[in-house]
């Protein structure tokens, strides 16, 4: 447990931190789960927007995204 004050508001933010972004890191899954899915115009958008978000956000690298989205599109773009 940290003594100085300072000490202790660095931990309350990093606490506040961690539960941001492990919202934004699951929005993200759990968007490329449904656009693999279903395949679908308006959720692959949502999961291209989620990835880039993230990435803004520090969630992610901005490379790892962009791996990400192009895996998701080769993916859909394979079963057309």
């Amino acid at each position: 447990m940290p003594n100085q004050q300072s000490a202790k508001k660095e931990l309350r933010k990093m606490k506040k931190r961690a539960v941001l972004n492990k919202l934004r890191r699951d929005a993200y899954k759990t968007l490329v789960k449904q656009a693999e899915k279903t395949k679908a115009a308006d959720v692959i958008k949502a999961a291209q927007q989620a990835l880039d978000k993230a990435a803004r956000a520090g969630v992610i690298k901005k490379n790892t995204a962009s791996r990400k989205l192009s895996r998701l599109m080769k993916k859909l773009n394979k079963t057309k």
